[in-house]
């Protein structure tokens, strides 16, 4: 049994992509998920492909790594059948340790993954941040928003961008950014929408990802506009969200949200969202 860590390469993202689409799996952990490598190919195809490592064994990709250098962290997603593997987890911890491999990483995120959840604590890597999962049943149709929500295309783009620029703080997120996402092959299953007030004024969104066919889909990301909180927007974007997931065929929509955002936690509970059990990222041992 030959195990191995390998970086990818801009031609096989894809590859990646649809390995850690099919892990996802209804009721199991909210772990990495290919909206989340869908979001961040906005920084460019090149960029994104430097940041993700993947581990096989005997050729078949079983976890993938993403890494955000800005937050000393690499996110992983694992197999489920190799969520067990005492020897799997053994050598990404190893790969993990090694600045020779290029990744050492301060923190990791392992939501999924017994052995090396188990492996990480059992060698000094202490808790850190801490998140809540949330996840919503789509068997039943959701209910009406009451807010328009429009399929962002060509004609409001620039709605989408000036949102998210004001829902988030430091949001780098232009034309340019959206055009290299939308172009990229996981938004081939993903959608953007963005809320409009009674006066016409864009004033939420969100970008939804689906994994395929009966499997969770992903919010990422949702924001409210700075100058239009406080009106119930966020819940009608939400449901608007898990309306979009439901039409696209995901069986759950699923999101999460550092857990000392007691707002956000609130508003996804609104929508119909479900909180699962808090989860913390590992740190790396002082």
């Amino acid at each position: 049994m030959s195990i191995a860590m390998r970086l990818v390469t801009l031609d096989s993202l894809d590859e990646a992509v649809e390995a850690v689409a099919g892990w996802q799996r209804t009721g199991g952990p909210v772990q990495l998920h290919p909206g989340d490598l869908g979001w961040n190919w906005s920084s460019g195809g090149p960029e994104l492909a430097e940041a993700v490592r993947v581990w096989t064994r005997d050729g078949q990709i079983l976890a993938v790594g993403m890494v955000d250098d800005g937050a000393g962290l690499i996110r992983m997603g694992i197999a489920p059948s190799a969520g067990d593997d005492a020897a799997f987890a053994a050598r990404i911890l190893a790969d993990l340790s090694d600045p020779g491999q290029g990744v050492p990483p301060q923190a990791v995120e392992a939501r999924f993954g017994p052995a090396l959840r188990d492996l990480l604590h059992r060698s000094g890597w202490t808790a850190d941040e801490s998140w809540t999962p949330l996840s919503r049943d789509l068997t039943a149709p959701v209910a009406d928003r009451g807010l328009r929500v429009e399929v962002v295309d060509a004609h409001r783009v620039q709605d989408r961008v000036a949102v998210q620029r004001a829902a988030f703080t430091n949001s780098r997120f232009t034309l340019e950014r959206w055009r290299t996402m939308a172009a990229a092959p996981p938004y081939r299953r993903a959608r953007c929408l963005v809320g409009y007030d009674g006066d016409g004024e864009a004033v939420a969104t969100v970008t939804v990802w689906s994994a395929g066919q009966g499997r969770p889909g992903l919010l990422e990301p949702l924001g409210v506009h700075r100058d239009h909180r406080g009106h119930g927007y966020g819940r009608a974007i939400t449901m608007a969200a898990a309306a979009a997931l439901r039409e696209m065929g995901s069986s759950s929509a699923t999101v999460c949200t550092p857990s000392g955002n007691v707002g956000a936690v609130a508003t996804y509970v609104s929508a119909g969202f479900r909180k699962l059990p808090d989860v913390t990222d590992f740190r790396r041992p002082a």
